[in-house]
């Protein structure tokens, strides 16, 4: 089926402070907070939550389309993507300017605090679905965080266009309006944010709990470690999380969980397995430091599903 994945692509830098943020942050001194962190470790990684949503797909046995822009840096890149499956046909180059960049600290706790640099990603409004998706059917579009411009724009073009989508605003939230982010979770298939995300999204619509989920036909709400929700009407299916063999790096375990997510759909699944398999595919890459350097076939997925979960005969 096709899968068209529109979002951010990067080069992640991932750095390890050996502390607590909390101990060094005054609650009582915010509004002046000036602090540095010494980290003891930086590595660069391929990342992209566009990307990382495709390569995790990938794993799942599907062939997913990126539609985003990078810089001239992003030639090997492109390669080890397709190598990996990905269809990097509407993933366009833009000439004088570099890959957006992702800077990420992590403490002991597995707490982050992130900066993002654009480059590239300003200028992913230029594309549109009708001129560069390849002029192939369109089973499912992912809106995930990206330039605020182009994430309106492909909403309203999803709607124009009768495409089935997933809106995933995320990190955007912050600079998305509370009208823009009502317009794009409005009409959705699914709106996929985390806890905190959907306290912010409510906070910037004016929104409660009841009417974010009227708006979406399915809401879906991670917890962390605590698992996810997913909200259908007014069923909510608590799927809990799957204990990791060790726990390396958080970064872009929610691009995995999606990744799940989008398999039991396009599967028709029922809801549960389909969490259930956002669940697994989500510790697959906590596993493993950086976003794309997990890797497994997809009968050893089926086969941990069934050691944890039970009967997997509807994956096969």
């Amino acid at each position: 089926m096709g899968v068209l994945i529109t979002g951010s692509i990067a080069y992640d830098y991932l750095m390890v402070f050996p502390g607590y943020f909390k101990e060094h942050i005054l609650p009582d001194k915010i509004e002046t907070l000036s602090v540095s962190f010494l980290v003891d470790s930086m590595k660069r990684q391929r990342g992209g939550v566009a990307t990382n949503i495709a390569y995790n797909l990938a794993l799942l046995g599907e062939r997913p389309r990126i539609m985003a822009t990078v810089g001239q840096d992003f030639g090997e890149y492109r390669e080890w993507l397709e190598a990996n499956g990905v269809d990097t046909r509407a993933i366009v180059a833009i000439p004088d300017d570099y890959t957006a960049s992702f800077f990420v600290s992590t403490d002991h706790q597995q707490n982050q605090i992130a900066m993002f640099y654009t480059g590239a990603m300003a200028h992913a409004a230029k594309l549109s679905f009708k001129e560069h998706a390849g002029g192939d059917k369109i089973d499912l579009v992912v809106i995930s965080p990206n330039d605020p411009r182009a994430m309106v724009q492909y909403a309203r073009e999803c709607q124009e266009l009768g495409l089935p989508y997933i809106y995933d605003p995320s990190q955007q939230i912050i600079r998305l309006s509370g009208e823009e982010l009502a317009a794009g979770v409005s009409g959705s298939l699914m709106t996929i944010v985390n806890e905190y995300e959907f306290e912010m999204l409510k906070n910037k619509t004016g929104w409660s709990n009841a009417k974010v989920a009227a708006e979406t036909q399915v809401l879906i709400v991670t917890c962390g470690e605590r698992g996810s929700e997913i909200h259908l009407g007014n069923q909510v299916t608590c799927i809990p999380a799957v204990p990791a063999q060790r726990q390396a790096d958080p970064t872009g375990v929610g691009d995995a969980y999606r990744a799940g997510i989008i398999k039991g759909y396009l599967k028709r699944l029922p809801w549960q397995t389909t969490g259930q398999m956002g669940a697994l595919a989500a510790t697959y890459a906590l596993e493993e430091y950086g976003t794309q350097n997990h890797r497994y076939a997809y009968a050893e997925f089926v086969a941990r599903y069934r050691e944890r979960f039970g009967d997997a005969n509807e994956l096969m």
